[in-house]
């Protein structure tokens, strides 16, 4: 099958590859195609976006947390089903895990998938010098297919045509067109990145206006054509829906909203029933379930309002004695300790299975990929086992751990650092790291067989 994709790449983070990004998908559902969205590197907020525009899952793509075979079956899958793929990109084209690879950039993902890459550059305050910046680009890697350049933020229509002569003159690539700087379709932005979908959702009108800016500022007969690639069918036999074996309940609401679909896929493969709840309105946690998942997201942002909600902290702290099992990632661990400590320093009471307060703070406080090793037998499998993800947050953990608390994973960072890391009470387990249960879905397996054993929440 031939169909059409390609990589939205771009020069540097901030130069606006999402927006841009989100404009071709609304010009390309307006046309009445299937869009299915894509996210490379392990970012949460972006795809958040994404799915609501296109009506489709945005998948992370990743190839430091997750081996080729599993990005190339995940794409084609994928794309079975859907006209085109937009894949956005992470941070520079050629930004990765480390200085001298292309290990987890875009660069690599567009490789692996064999993918056109459309190269967006930031022109503001440039004429001339962007010819030189993408004259670099293009000869960087001569791997790459790289097919077109688009200019954001260009100034005026006779700024736009300095830019489109200078590339033509020494360029290779063509310029395929540039979008004009429109303070109507920049997007909210917070200390963790973008505002998620969930608070800033894109209104029809919204996303007419992007459509519209595209299809008057970019050739986009020009970048369909140049972006036609083949589409291996997929022979496999479907799977029959697992049988469920567990009913897990899912902390989802705009304080909890970071999860991997993949992740929550994984889980139900291996016959979890996923139950959702909020910890913002909900009174106690959903009956019928052995275990609680609880995601990452911004609870610092709803501390207020989590603080307030005493039944249903009591209802987890109550479950977590009772050694039910509980996985917390990031804001889910927070949310699991005693008290946090906002950016403007006022305290809020939490569910309180670990003694710690969490303290925000004005910078970032730990930012990467991470790869966990269990250090003893536990909720998700035997001491030795493997698995990767990622850390990001600006907050930090004060007070004093007790015997009754265990550091269970070691953690390899990006400068092959060995830490402990991880906390368990009971069967409680949880860390800022965000697992991708892609790198090792025993680790999900185990996690949904420990739950299968545990007591039913009433």
């Amino acid at each position: 099958m031939v169909k059409t994709g390609f990589v939205v790449a771009a020069t540097n983070s901030g130069a606006g590859k999402t927006t841009l990004s989100l404009g071709i998908m609304a010009a390309l559902k307006r046309r009445g195609w299937a869009v299915q969205p894509f996210k490379i590197g392990p970012d949460f907020i972006d795809p958040g976006h994404h799915t609501r525009l296109t009506g489709r899952y945005s998948r992370n793509l990743d190839g430091w947390m997750l081996s080729r075979s599993y990005n190339q079956q995940l794409f084609f899958r994928l794309m079975q089903n859907a006209d085109c793929a937009v894949v956005e990109g992470v941070m520079g084209l050629y930004d990765g895990f480390d200085a001298v690879s292309d290990t987890g950039s875009t660069a690599e993902m567009a490789k692996w998938l064999n993918l056109p890459v459309i190269l967006v550059v930031n022109a503001a305050s440039m004429a001339r010098s962007a010819a030189a910046m993408v004259k670099g680009f293009e000869s960087f890697d001569r791997e790459l297919n790289l097919v077109a350049v688009i200019f954001n933020r260009v100034g005026s229509p006779s700024h736009l045509g300095i830019l489109k002569r200078a590339v033509s003159h020494f360029c290779s690539v063509p310029c395929i067109g540039g979008m004009p700087k429109d303070e109507r379709i920049a997007m909210p932005e917070r200390h963790l990145g973008l505002v998620t979908s969930d608070e800033h959702t894109l209104s029809s009108r919204d996303e007419m206006h992007l459509a519209s800016l595209v299809e008057e500022n970019i050739d986009m007969e020009s970048l369909i054509k140049r972006c036609k690639i083949p589409i291996p069918r997929n022979h496999s036999t479907p799977k029959a829906p697992p049988k469920t074996r567990v009913q897990i309940a899912i902390a989802r609401d705009p304080a909890f909203c970071f999860y991997y679909p993949d992740n929550l896929e994984i889980l139900e493969s291996f016959g979890a029933k996923l139950i959702p709840f909020s910890p913002l309105s909900d009174k106690r946690i959903p009956g019928g379930c052995q275990g609680i998942y609880l995601g990452g997201g911004y609870p610092e942002e709803f501390a207020e309002k989590l603080a307030g909600n005493a039944s249903i902290r009591m209802s987890i702290l109550e479950a977590g004695k009772r050694g039910v099992p509980i996985y917390g990632e990031c804001g889910g661990f927070m949310y699991l300790c005693r008290e946090i400590e906002t950016f403007e320093k006022k305290h809020y009471p939490l569910v309180g299975l670990f003694p710690f307060t969490t303290r925000m703070l004005p910078h970032i406080r730990a930012l990467g990929y991470r790869e966990i090793r269990l250090k003893e037998d536990g909720p998700l499998g035997p001491a030795g086992l493997v698995a990767r993800g990622h850390e990001f947050h600006y907050s930090e953990i004060l007070g004093n751990e007790t015997e009754d608390f265990k550091r269970v994973y070691v953690v390899i960072g990006r400068k092959m650092e060995s830490i402990d890391k991880g906390f368990r009470f009971l069967n409680t387990l949880a860390s800022y790291i965000h697992l991708h249960f892609g790198s090792n879905p025993e680790i999900a397996k185990n996690w949904v067989d420990f739950c299968a054993k545990s007591d039913v929440l009433t």
